[in-house]
């Protein structure tokens, strides 16, 4: 059996950051690749550039192998695409392949016993006791939005504040470190992104960047090993005294894992979440019919959330390595082969999505793949919808109308990605 081998020019694609900033020339890209070799190798013309990586675009793929985390690992090679010099200076500094060890890198029998630490903590029994807070919150937010307007960038005054207090909350970080915490995430995951790390990342070499995002996660350790001492002596309710306190076979957690466990709960708990409500708010704005039959029907809010998650992907892709050989896609995929699931294009496979570029909120079923799905299904799924779901009650009691006041502009990135803004002209009621 031969391999698929991609094209330069899609290869390329697949792998350039600009190319998620550019989305529907993004979406027609990953029709062509799914609809011509839905499994297919991606090869760098430097063999010093990255190691080859099979690409799953389709749904059904990309669904079996989250569901396989026994064939597919996610050690030891690295969860998100990484090239050669990064992969290099991360084992130089720290002796792993990735700068963060966390919940997002381990296996089985590690994997569980980390991910049970917290887990009762997110679930919707529990969140329940936390609500009232969430909703005082998203109150105060469209107060300061409305504040704001008419004409606002939606990203900078509600998306990105509001998921970001809402989980600073849950880790006990105060407000007055909040725009650290901000920056230091932007730097991590923004990074390709000139207009959001604002640190010139643009103009320097791969080897400066990877260096300053190295240091971007010696901040977020350094921070959290200070939290973590705090909540060591006087431990509150929050997840971060969780964590702090918390034994592993009797043992507490070593020193990297414990930042590891802080840092993909302070970043990745709000950044994927700010993509989706503005992604959400870019729909309605684009559709008033819509926009007035949510308003006057809140139970299809739970609709506009769910769609708006799949609809804008914001975890873009993770990095599978295969524990034996395998058939995928109709490919011979070998033992230690690395493999990119790209949840972009499984979340825009028509196969699985009728008319998938189409914001739907009556979609149903809609077992769309932006929380992943298996033993690392996000473990914040419940709070991203619940915060969403309050936040889009509380917007639209003060709303009337909603339009676009400008172009939207999504960000520059391969992992993490959505809208970095979005202008629009509200009304009030």
């Amino acid at each position: 059996m031969s391999e698929a081998v991609l094209p330069t020019a899609q290869a390329k694609a697949v792998i350039d950051p600009h190319s998620y900033a550019q989305w529907d020339s993004l979406l027609d890209t990953f029709d062509a690749i799914r609809a011509a070799t839905p499994v297919a190798k991606v090869v760098p013309e430097d063999p010093e550039l990255f190691e080859p990586f099979w690409l799953v675009t389709g749904y059904d793929d990309v669904m079996r192998i989250s569901k396989d985390n026994a064939t597919f690992l996610n050690n030891p090679k690295p969860v998100v695409f990484s090239f050669k010099q990064a992969i290099e200076f991360s084992r130089a500094a720290t002796g792993s392949d990735m700068l963060v060890d966390s919940l997002v890198v381990f296996d089985a029998p590690v994997h569980p016993k980390y991910r049970k630490l917290t887990q009762d903590w997110f679930m919707p029994r529990n969140l329940r006791q936390i609500e009232d807070e969430i909703r005082a919150l998203a109150h105060r937010t469209v107060d300061r939005m409305v504040e704001a307007g008419p004409e606002l960038d939606f990203v900078k005054e509600v998306a990105g504040p509001y998921p970001l207090r809402v989980v600073m909350q849950i880790l006990g970080v105060p407000p007055e470190d909040e725009p650290r915490m901000a920056m230091l995430t932007q730097q991590l995951f923004g990074g390709q992104d000139a207009d959001l790390s604002g640190s010139g990342m643009d103009k320097m070499s791969p080897e400066q960047v990877v260096q300053l995002v190295a240091g971007a996660v010696s901040s977020f350790e350094d921070y959290f090993a200070a939290l973590a001492e705090q909540r060591r002596a006087n431990p509150t309710d929050d997840v971060a005294s969780v964590i702090a306190n918390a034994t592993v076979d009797g043992e507490p957690l070593p020193p990297r894992d414990m930042a590891g466990y802080y840092i993909i709960v302070a970043t990745a708990g709000h950044d994927t979440t700010s993509a989706s409500t503005a992604g959400a708010m870019l729909a309605l704005a684009n559709d008033s019919e819509q926009f007035a039959r949510v308003k006057a029907d809140r139970s299809l809010l739970p609709g506009i959330v769910e769609e708006a998650i799949r609809w804008t992907s914001p975890v873009q892709h993770f990095m599978r390595t295969a524990a034996r050989d395998v058939e995928v896609g109709g490919q011979q995929v070998r033992e230690g082969d690395w493999m990119m699931i790209n949840y972009v294009a499984a979340n825009h496979d028509p196969a699985q999505f009728d008319d998938p570029r189409r914001f739907d909120a009556a979609r149903s079923p809609n077992r769309h793949l932006a929380f992943g799905a298996g033993a690392h299904q996000c473990l914040g799924l419940h709070l991203a919808r619940l915060e969403m779901r309050i936040l889009f009650e509380a917007l639209l009691d003060r709303v009337e109308s909603v339009e676009p006041a400008g172009e939207a502009k999504r960000a520059t990135s391969t992992f993490v990605g959505g809208l970095k803004t979005l202008p629009l002209r509200i009304r009030a009621s």
